[in-house]
This record gives structure tokens, C-alpha cells and sequence, in this order.
């Protein structure tokens, strides 16, 4: 099985981040923009959480507070679950399924440098498993 440094190379190590003092409504923009449903944030150089779309929805909308006025720091998931990449592309299903998560920051020497999705690890495992049926029906077929 492949590692993270699979997923990153293939997809590229584009980052899309946010303050923890910006609105939850410019999160929102930035998230709409760029097509994600995730945004780390950054204070200064340093990850101290990630804000996604199901933040959004069980945070914001659901308590009745109002986008433009509410900082990101403030709903954002903290604590956040990251890996390497190093990490395995099993590591990264057990993390998800087991802490019912999308999406997950890559860090390496406390520098985030990409960031893989549940989206992104099933595309990988598809295409892997692709390729090794296409190797062993070369191999039974003789060719």
C-alpha cells in the first residue's frame, strides 16, 4: 500500500488555509472560490485547526449564529488529527473511519504541506487496485 507522499505527488500540494480572525462568511468564500470543503487554519506559520463544511453546518447554521460575525477561531475543529508523508494509506482510513473524519492535514518537520480527503484516499486505493488487476490479467493472459 502507498504512502501519503502518493496522494500529495499525484494531486499536488496546493494548501487553501484561513485565519482564525477571519469571518466564518470569508471562510465560506474561499471554500466556494477554490471548490473545498475544508480550509486549514493558520496562525502566522502554524496549524491550530482545520474549518469544514460540517463545521459550518453543526456550528454555525444549526445554533442560529450568523456567519459574517463569527470567527473562524471560534467553531473551527482544534486539535487536529494530522499525518505525515510517510504515513500509509491504510494509516489514513483507520484515522478517518475511527475518528469520523475527511480530512487530514499533512504535516512534515511542523510545516503543513498538503492535505489528503477521504475523496483523495479512496481515489488512490481505486486506482491502485485497478492497476494490480490489470498486472495479473496481463500475467494469466501471457502477455
Amino acid at each position: 500500500m502507498g504512502a501519503v507522499r502518493n496522494i500529495i505527488q499525484g494531486k499536488g500540494n496546493k494548501i487553501f488555509s484561513i485565519t482564525p480572525f477571519h469571518s466564518v462568511y470569508n471562510a465560506l468564500e474561499i471554500m466556494v472560490e477554490k471548490n473545498v470543503s475544508s480550509l486549514v487554519v493558520m496562525e502566522e506559520e502554524k496549524l491550530i485547526g482545520i474549518f469544514t463544511e460540517r463545521d459550518y453546518a453543526r456550528k454555525v447554521i444549526l445554533k442560529g449564529k450568523a456567519s459574517r460575525e463569527t470567527p473562524v477561531g471560534d467553531i473551527m475543529s482544534g486539535n487536529v488529527i494530522t499525518v505525515t508523508p510517510d504515513s500509509t494509506i491504510d494509516d489514513c482510513m483507520e484515522l478517518m473511519t475511527s475518528k469520523f473524519i475527511r480530512h487530514l492535514p499533512v504535516v512534515d518537520n511542523d510545516k503543513v504541506v498538503g492535505l489528503v480527503s477521504i475523496g483523495d484516499v479512496v481515489k488512490y486505493i481505486i486506482e491502485e487496485q485497478k492497476f494490480i488487476i490489470e498486472n495479473m490479467e496481463h500475467y494469466i493472459g501471457g502477455t
